[in-house]
């Protein structure tokens, strides 16, 4: 197999103290992982971690997803407000190569057409090695609402989602080629980078 043709491998980290105590039932993974599914034409796979505010803590599961586990793409959830112990922003630029300012400022933009506290989210993007970090809200509605963008009654797109560029990032930093339902979120790539997929 082309290395370029194999699964995606995605990794899920839910910050929570609360959620990794056992305090309550986490939601941010089944969020994500339920939205994936929906959303992935291509296959994929999934390594989960949930894990308490502590940067040290944060930054290490982020290495070993990305360096160990071999993961395309990281998405986190939670620890990413104006609170003293969320820090995920803070270990998130602590293993970067590059920062993906970008994502960040579309995220802001879609929230702030939902609620006006959109301003205090303080979610980065970077890129580590081949995989592409990303800070993703704490609440399943909010991810959704991140990730697919905002829609208008006839389904066009108003503001696009951030996981629209996701897929051509991911080509451009030498993952595998992904694909995306586009009843949920259509993936853009320049005309000379489609391809025609087998989601397998």
């Amino acid at each position: 197999m082309n290395m370029l043709d194999r699964p995606l491998r995605v990794g899920l980290v839910s910050v929570s103290d609360r959620a990794s105590a056992g305090v309550y039932r986490d939601e941010g993974i089944p969020a994500l992982s339920d939205w994936l599914g929906a959303a992935l034409v291509t296959p994929f796979d999934i390594e989960t971690r949930l894990i308490a505010d502590e940067q040290a803590l944060i930054e290490r599961t982020l290495i070993e997803l990305v360096d160990t586990v071999r993961c395309d793409l990281v998405l986190t959830t939670g620890g990413t407000g104006p609170a003293r112990r969320d820090v995920t922003p803070e270990a998130t630029l602590a293993v970067a190569d590059k920062t993906m300012p970008g994502f960040g400022e579309q995220m802001r933009q879609i929230s702030l057409r939902f609620v006006p506290t959109a301003i205090l989210s303080r979610q980065v993007a970077v890129i580590r090695g081949e995989a592409l970090i990303v800070n993703l809200p704490g609440q399943p509605k909010s991810i959704r609402e991140t990730l697919e963008g905002l829609k208008g009654p006839d389904g066009e797109s108003i503001v696009p989602g951030i996981f629209a560029a996701i897929p051509y990032c991911i080509d451009l930093i030498g993952g595998p080629y992904i694909d995306t339902h586009e009843s949920v979120v259509k993936a853009f790539r320049p005309k000379s980078a489609r391809r025609a997929v087998n989601p397998g």
